[in-house]
């Protein structure tokens, strides 16, 4: 698959799609293991946060969680042809009012791997008319393929978060 073009996506966007590089499906069914492993590798940290007011590590795996579902969301109203314009989220809300602390860090990442395996099935029945049918999320028009890049994207990110600042393993 074709990486997205610029005025395929907003310009936040880039951020995510810059990280993707190799074959889109196999990066995503990798995460599924990867991910998943780093955090298992770093159970002792479950509940570091780097600075205050940063996330732990809980609460970032949460977060990888609820921007998944809520991406798949927006991946399935738009490649079904949805014309209502989806709402954005506010990252941090979402965190502060979701209790990530309190709930065990093997039960998010089995979240994150089941959601993981359960989006596979929607990423791959697309077509490339509905990989380029477009939608507005957050006030900004994006296509289905240049969400689908931006989910890869947006856990390469957290990944470097995690190695950089978190000194995961």
């Amino acid at each position: 698959m074709n990486r997205p073009q610029p005025n395929e996506y907003p310009i936040w966007g880039e951020t995510y799609i810059s990280k993707v590089d190799g074959d889109i499906f196999e990066i995503l069914n990798d995460q599924a293991q990867s991910l998943p492993a780093l955090f298992r590798a770093n159970t002792d940290k479950a509940n570091y946060a780097y600075a205050d007011g940063k996330w732990t590590l809980k609460e970032m795996l949460g977060h990888i969680i609820d921007t998944e579902r809520v991406f798949a969301y927006r991946i399935t109203c738009f490649a079904r042809n949805e014309k209502q314009a989806l709402p954005g989220f506010e990252e941090d809300g979402y965190v502060a009012n979701a209790r990530f602390a309190e709930r065990d860090l093997e039960d998010l990442i089995e979240e994150f791997t089941a959601l993981r395996k359960a989006n596979l099935y929607l990423f791959r029945s697309l077509n490339e008319e509905e990989l380029n049918r477009k939608g507005i999320a957050s006030g900004r028009e994006i296509n289905v393929k240049s969400i689908l890049f931006i989910v890869a994207g947006h856990i390469l990110h957290h990944i470097s978060i995690l190695k950089e600042r978190y000194e995961v393993v």
